[in-house]
């Protein structure tokens, strides 16, 4: 047989042969390196038999798949030291995730203690050397094994399977899991781990089954590697949003009010208020919107009407009972279906379109408590959401005004280059979720791809992520954990008109169905502070800051001069206090700069005299003295265009 390598040359066998056997006939290194094959394509385990013509790769651990399969196989390792050190937990499933893995167990809650003594366990089994050995059952076989072991969650994976399956194992040194692999050939190809953290899970993903604890891990194939990762982890925790914008005052949750209710303080007040009031006067003023104001709730009547009664009832909070009261309402988780019917309000014509409706929404969204994280899953939030009513021929230039409003907000707050563009389509495997016919879902998602590629926008596609009535471009950002959250959200709906009814007059005097366009400018206000406070790590551009500016009396003696200095930055609208403790200067410095103000102004007897202020900023340090009216009008400036002045290095002194 002809085994053709991936550089293009090739190896001739008379016979069978593993993946691993060919990578050191090749070179004795390259099996030393190898986890895993790609033969003609697949990521096969280095035990397969090859036994006829095929391409073949060799895997090693500088790629992304051979990562796949250290960390695997560390999860193995992982699962075999809970089973030694808590022999009464039951294993369910482990796989490797992006930067790592996981393995969930029905067990009691992990203490980082017990990650210790699990990392320590692991250790040894690494050092024992255990071949790695690969072989399979039958189905009523593999299920008896199982049973006998009593793993009842894997006899549950194995009895879904089909009658005909010949389910594979996997062994190193007594310990046996079910799994498909791949994996090293040895326990020793672990070379470098660490246990992350532990949190609760639940089987299979479904709140109704059992509760479970995940073990989040990572491995890499050098000490160096896992280093390197692991002060990124670090720095992720420092920049992670629940934890900073709590220790700087942004936010907090109170168990009394609930899960998922965040309660913002002034300071996070005010910085939603000026995302807020930025986003209205740029859609209203430069982009053509109307305002609309709309209740917070509706009768089932209306989501019945709209259909997320049937397709959204779980994720909703009801407000009564259908079988005993008359009137049933529930907190909308949307807004669509209320400016519908301010559009309905009055007939409208063909000249009058496109009509773009804005509204700044609060929604409510039931979401499980194991989903919720600070401000990025919560139970409500408020959202820069709009509607546009269009003709059909105006369609495809309106989705692109969309776009291009969502890339302006995104330059804006400097994020642009942070983001993935997602075509979220239909699945036409699962028509239950979805209403429409299928040449209507083909058709515009055929439109939105070619409107991406022509604005040469990269996406990639994600069959099943559509709403129900209709797809969607999602534009998604990557928080410090590595985990994507959508953030605005254009959508593309040729259905929800006939539903309801609406129409414009054409140029005949007929009625004709409008399309629209279901988006959001900047998206959930919630979730885009905790991206920013991530992004930033609590140094916000000078305009988003609640505080801009802190002027600080060097003593008793300059106050009245710092509290006229903040007065006159006040009236020239920027958010100014002054620090008149009794503290010394240097002491309200630090502690300025702890709380990663964009400007000091520091004001004693030259600057009274003078009319001047000494800068100190958090992007050049030591700024110089300045005239108050020559700073105000840089400030001013630099707030009104938003600008995102870049830090400079500083020695702290």
């Amino acid at each position: 047989m002809k085994i053709t390598l991936k550089d293009g040359s090739f190896r001739e066998y008379g016979e069978a042969k593993t993946v691993y056997e060919i990578a050191k006939d090749i070179s004795e290194g390259l099996a030393r390196a190898a986890c895993a094959g790609e033969l003609n394509g697949e990521i096969v385990d280095l035990r397969t038999e090859i036994h006829q013509d095929a391409d073949l790769s060799i895997i090693t651990a500088s790629e992304e798949e051979g990562l796949k399969v250290i960390r695997h196989t560390a999860a193995h390792v992982m699962a075999e030291a809970v089973k030694r050190l808590f022999p009464n937990a039951k294993v369910t499933i482990g796989p490797a995730i992006a930067d790592g893995f996981y393995y969930d167990f029905d067990a009691e809650p992990f203490s980082r203690e017990d990650l210790d003594k699990i990392e320590a366990e692991m250790k040894k089994i690494i050092k024992e050397g255990h071949e790695i050995k690969r072989f399979t059952l039958p189905k009523e076989e593999a299920i008896a094994f199982m049973k006998e072991k009593d793993e009842p969650f894997k006899v549950e994976l194995i009895e879904e399977l089909p009658a005909d399956a010949v389910i594979s194992f996997y062994d190193q040194g007594g310990f046996t899991d079910l799994c498909a692999g791949p994996h090293l050939m040895n326990t020793k190809g672990i070379k470098a781990y660490k246990l992350i953290s532990s949190s609760m899970a639940y089987w299979r993903g479904d709140s109704e089954k059992a509760r479970l604890q995940r073990i989040y891990g990572t491995a890499f194939n050098k000490k160096d590697e896992l280093n390197e990762h692991l002060e990124k982890l670090e720095d992720a925790k420092r920049r992670d949003h629940n934890r900073l914008g709590r220790e700087m005052g942004i936010f907090t949750t109170v168990d009394v009010i609930g899960q998922g209710l965040p309660l913002f303080t002034p300071k996070g007040t005010k910085m939603i208020m000026k995302l807020q009031r930025w986003i209205e006067d740029l859609e209203e003023k430069e982009w053509g919107y109307v305002r609309t104001r709309t209740p917070l709730m509706a009768k089932s009547d209306l989501y019945k009407l709209s259909g997320h009664w049937d397709h959204y009832k779980d994720g909703m909070f009801v407000l009564g009972d259908e079988e005993t009261d008359k009137e049933v309402f529930a907190l909308r988780p949307m807004t669509c279906p209320f400016q519908y019917y301010v559009y309905k309000n009055e007939q409208h014509s063909y000249r009058d379109l496109p009509y773009r409706m804005g509204e700044t929404s609060t929604l409510f969204r039931s979401e499980d408590s194991g989903e919720m994280h600070g401000l990025t899953r919560v139970r409500q939030f408020t959202i820069s959401e709009g509607h546009l009513i269009v003709r059909p021929d105006q369609m495809v230039e309106e989705f692109k005004g969309c776009l291009a409003l969502a890339k302006h907000c995104l330059q804006t707050l400097g994020v642009e280059e942070d983001v993935t563009y997602h075509l979220s389509k239909w699945d036409p495997d699962n028509r239950k979720k979805y209403i429409g016919e299928p040449e209507v879902w083909e058709e515009t998602q055929q439109h939105m791809r070619d409107i991406l590629n022509e604005l040469e926008i990269d996406f990639v596609e994600d069959t099943g992520e559509a709403a129900f009535y209709g797809p969607k471009v999602d534009i998604n950002a990557r928080n410090v954990y590595g985990k994507d959250d959508t953030m605005i959200t254009i959508q593309w709906d040729a259905l929800l008109a006939e539903q309801f009814d609406m129409y414009y007059i054409d140029q005949n005097g007929e009625k004709v169905r409008p399309y629209i366009i279901h988006r959001t400018s900047l998206g959930c206000y919630e979730r885009t502070l905790a991206w920013l406070i991530e992004k930033y790590a609590g140094k916000f551009p000078t305009w988003l800051c609640a505080e801009q500016v802190r002027v600080l009396p060097i003593s008793e003696k300059y106050e009245s001069y710092a509290n006229s200095v903040q007065k006159e930055l006040l009236r020239n609208g920027i958010d100014a206090t002054t620090d008149n403790r009794s503290e010394k200067i240097g002491f309200k410095i630090r502690e300025a700069r702890l709380d990663k103000l964009p400007y000091m102004l520091v004001v004693g007897q030259k600057e009274e005299e003078e009319g001047t202020v000494s800068v100190r900023s958090r992007f050049a340090g030591d700024e110089g003295s300045r005239p108050l009216k020559e700073f105000i009008d840089a400030i001013k400036m630099e707030i009104d265009s938003k600008e995102i002045r870049k830090e400079e290095a500083l020695e702290e002194k």
